[in-house]
């Protein structure tokens, strides 16, 4: 089977044709129709398999999180999904991890309405490219830049499940039956919380998502909006299964831990009664683990009361 074979048969789809996507793939360009009134957002995320991702993970979950991890920008940005694009090298055509990556990405890509727009296919070592498009009103995308002193910092969902299955494949935990799932689950199929990015738009003032860990990403945060934090350990959610482990792997999960894949977000004081209602109607638990402070610095009270210095970096490719 060859390279256009590969594109028509697991790639190319009718619905992929109208809306803002007004010509998808076939021609050297895309052509897109920018909605009026709205700016565009685009973001691009590269998995390598070796560094990403195992190579025993099933396809379906491969095609579900290349996409995934995608979509979790745009949420991070209250952006609604529009269009995306797809490279792919591949070793070799498996028409049987075709089928299964296909399934799993347009599975995701149906549920919020975003379009494969075009992209390109090449032999070489398995890469997984995707640049995701969305919109937002202009001037009510959601920014890492626009934290104040004295607003909460919350975070969705829970953190530190994918860390534990990565210790997991270390050897450094053991878990069996239902709990080795849960993990593997969160670091296989994470959920990107793109309604709860919508419905924060002109509630939070600053956002961005969980993909290295809480303590580096939220320093980025932090750094753009010139600003500093102080977190409550006891306020940072986890699992059941996460707190049954030693106290200095919950630390490293919770603060260290990348894929997790949730929106940390600041919000005034004062919207707190909105932030709880928007929970409520989306069903997504949230949680307000933290203050934003004037002095620079990310910091955390302890479980016996004391405020530490967090030094924790988020993680680097080439560190």
């Amino acid at each position: 089977m060859g390279e256009f074979d590969v594109i028509a048969r697991y790639f190319r789809r009718a619905q992929d044709q109208g809306g803002v996507v007004s010509l998808a793939g076939g021609d050297d360009c895309a052509v897109l129709q920018p909605t009026p009134g709205q700016q565009w957002l685009v973001s691009t995320d590269m998995l390598v398999e070796g560094r990403h991702f195992l190579t025993t993970v099933p396809p379906e979950a491969l095609g579900h999180k290349a996409l995934a991890v995608n979509l979790s920008d745009l949420a991070a940005c209250g952006a609604t999904p529009r269009a995306f694009f797809l490279s792919l090298a591949l070793p070799r055509v498996e028409e049987s991890w075709l089928a299964g990556f296909a399934r799993g990405l347009f599975a995701l890509a149906d549920a919020h309405g975003i379009r494969l727009a075009g992209g390109d296919t090449t032999a070489g070592p398995l890469n997984i490219c995707i640049t995701v498009m969305g919109e937002a009103p202009a001037g009510q995308a959601l920014l890492r830049s626009g934290a104040r002193v004295g607003d909460d910092v919350w975070v969705s969902g829970v953190l530190g499940d994918a860390r534990l299955a990565l210790e997991l494949w270390r050897g450094r935990v053991q878990l069996s039956g239902e709990d080795f799932e849960h993990v593997r689950r969160a670091m296989e199929w994470p959920q990107p919380r793109v309604a709860l990015g919508q419905a924060l738009r002109g509630v939070a003032t600053a956002a961005l998502d969980v993909s290295d860990g809480l303590a580096g990403d939220l320093g980025h945060l932090l750094a753009r909006s010139g600003v500093g934090a102080c977190l409550e350990w006891a306020a940072l959610p986890r699992s059941e299964i996460l707190a049954r482990q030693a106290q200095d792997l919950q630390h490293e999960c919770l603060l260290a831990g990348g894929d997790d894949y949730e929106l940390v977000f600041t919000a005034a004081p004062q919207a707190r009664s909105s932030v709880e209602a928007i929970a409520r109607a989306l069903g997504l638990p949230v949680h307000r683990i933290g203050r934003i402070e004037a002095q620079p610095g990310l910091r955390l009270v302890d479980a016996q009361g004391q405020t530490q210095a967090v030094r924790v970096q988020s993680f680097d490719h080439f560190a």
